[in-house]
């Protein structure tokens, strides 16, 4: 089941399979040695996945709310009681830093099994409603329940930069609709998928009901995702493989819930608390080591702060530790993978080239072994340039001035992109106005904290739907009306 050097096995139908693709290595992004072997499943084997789910989904969608909750609570526990050991896998995986490997990535995961471990009704009334005689009977008093029932199975493609929470997210609000999933995990990082599933297995989560496959070929994520058993995809990643998955759902109608890319603009005005949106929008340079959707990358300062900001950012970025994440005085650890380090370094270059000013960082940190990169904070740049305009999904930070509020809405607002932003001001009524303004799916007035309650999605290339609290409830279920005689 653990694989170990054997070889991770695949999850389907209750049963731990050996992969007919065999396996390949996945290396630790700060040592690049190997932290063990995934398996490649074949397309044969993504369609028995999404059969066995098929063929559980009947029973658990007809499983009693409080049952399903019970298992999620013990896989929460589950989760919780192994927290050191899947961490620790995690970081390997990821190249997390010890904190956020433990906190926010398998610690999250347990905490969003509890959340969902609770029932919620399911049904509302809608007020009755008179009738007038006509060709359809006579007049009478119509009442109504709207009811929401689970979608059926639902493919959930996960994103390599937190596969506990990411995939928690998702996997936890379908199961507690009644839903049965098929996972796919990155491929970067699907260890950590699969000891979710040994804890979903040990919590008592019935065959077939979770069911993960992984692999390296695009193949394998194609075939979850177009397969006729499927009728919902979940994916969270950038938004050219979201566009993809959309046309495919969009031939057969298949429900999406699509949490794509994001370059967030951080509107900073001259009355701001300069620590507080420093401390903020320094998080982009160390949490994840850049690599999250929801960062802070596209900062608007106001002409009166914009010189202190920088100088108070490039300080901020120069006194974080690159290095071993799992050192305790690490703040940025590497990214993903040697070819992703490239890319950050490029843009960092075509930024210069653009004409941007590079205050802080971009070089390649002198390790022998490891993708780091040191945080790289781009001043004096346009809002044509491509370091502002496309995700780079790394420690990188572009500084724009603008002179008014009217220039700082628009500034924020010339992006495909829509996914969070962020507004500092020290007049909070300026920064509720302003917030209102924003074409994004979720705006930070004077922080980059969330409320997990708080819905979470994105406008136009950021995604489509929300989740998060009782909207994740919402974005797994249907909606259906029943009605009768008062």
């Amino acid at each position: 089941m653990n694989g170990g050097e054997e070889g991770q096995r695949l999850f389907v139908g209750g049963s731990w399979v050996e992969p007919d693709g065999g396996h390949y290595a996945v290396p630790d992004p700060a040592t690049e040695e190997r932290v063990g072997l995934a398996p490649e499943a074949s397309r044969d084997q993504v369609d028995a996945a999404c059969a066995a789910a098929r063929e559980a989904f009947g029973p658990w969608s007809r499983t009693a709310p409080g049952e399903r909750a019970a298992v999620l609570a013990r896989a929460a526990d589950i989760v919780r009681a192994h927290l050191v050991p899947y961490a620790e896998l995690a970081q390997a995986e990821t190249g997390a830093t010890t904190a956020t490997a433990r906190g926010m990535q398998v610690g999250v995961a347990a905490a969003r099994f509890r959340r969902y471990a609770r029932v919620e009704s399911a049904e509302w009334a809608i007020p009755p409603q008179v009738n007038e005689a006509g060709p359809f009977g006579r007049a009478a008093v119509m009442g109504a329940l709207a009811v929401r029932q689970p979608v059926g199975v639902v493919t959930c493609v996960t994103s390599y930069n937190n596969p506990w929470a990411n995939a928690a997210g998702k996997v936890a609000p379908a199961l507690a609709m009644g839903n049965t999933v098929v996972v796919k995990p990155a491929p970067q990082d699907p260890l950590s998928v699969y000891r979710m599933a040994e804890a979903l297995e040990a919590a008592g989560v019935p065959p077939g009901v979770v069911n993960v496959v992984s692999g390296r070929s695009a193949a394998v994520g194609e075939a979850a995702v177009s397969s006729p058993d499927v009728d919902m995809v979940s994916f969270t990643g950038s938004t050219a493989v979201g566009r993809r998955i959309a046309e495919v759902c969009g031939r057969d109608m298949k429900r999406q819930l699509m949490e794509l890319g994001g370059k967030g603009a951080a509107l900073v005005f001259d009355d701001a608390d300069l620590a507080s949106a420093v401390a903020g929008i320094g998080t982009t340079f160390s949490f994840y080591s850049g690599q999250i959707c929801t960062a802070p990358t596209r900062v608007l300062a106001q002409r009166g702060v914009y010189g202190r900001l920088v100088e108070q950012l490039a300080a901020y970025a120069g006194r974080l530790k690159v290095g071993d994440p799992r050192a305790a005085d690490t703040a940025v650890g590497p990214v993903i993978s040697a070819q992703h380090r490239d890319r950050v370094e490029a843009y960092v270059e075509t930024g210069r080239k653009e004409g941007a000013v590079v205050v802080a960082g971009g070089e390649r940190p002198p390790y022998e072994k490891g993708f780091y990169v040191a945080p790289a904070l781009l001043a004096d740049c346009a809002a044509d340039m491509k370091v502002v305009r496309e995700e780079i999904f790394g420690p990188v930070v572009c500084v724009l001035p603008f002179d008014d509020e009217e220039e700082g809405i628009a500034l924020a607002g010339d992006s495909d992109y829509g996914l969070i932003d962020y507004v500092w001001s020290g007049d909070v009524a300026r920064a509720f106005r302003v917030a209102r303004r924003l074409r994004a799916g979720g705006v930070g007035v004077n922080t980059v904290g969330r409320n997990m309650e708080a819905p979470f999605g994105g406008f136009r290339l950021s995604g489509v739907g929300r989740d998060a609290g009782s909207h994740a409830l919402h974005a797994y279920s249907e909606v259906q009306s029943l009605v009768w005689p008062g």
